[in-house]
């Protein structure tokens, strides 16, 4: 079993110290910065003095990116399957 790592990442000023598995230290810093990114470009663009809201509204900027991908995966997906259908009948036809 791998050592357990332990590190500490700010976000919204806050300290978050955690204990995770090395292979995850680079996709929770970069979560972290992202987060910290658009905690900025709100508190900039809009008048947000409360943190809660600011996080509020990055957590569904986030998740409404999430949804977005499963449903763009899903249209591809039946996308490819309909062209290998239609291949699939053209190899029918030719054998």
């Amino acid at each position: 079993m791998a050592e357990q790592l332990k590190i500490k990442l700010s976000i919204a000023n806050r300290v978050y110290p955690l204990t995770i598995d090395p292979s995850q230290e680079e996709g929770l810093r970069k979560a972290a910065k992202n987060i910290e990114a658009m905690i900025g470009q709100f508190e900039q663009n809009y008048s947000v003095r409360d943190k809660q809201d600011v996080l509020a509204m990055c957590a569904l900027q986030f998740a409404a990116q999430v949804e977005q991908k499963s449903i763009d995966k899903e249209y591809v997906n039946e996308e490819v399957q309909e062209k290998l259908q239609n291949l699939n009948v053209l190899l029918q036809e030719y054998i």
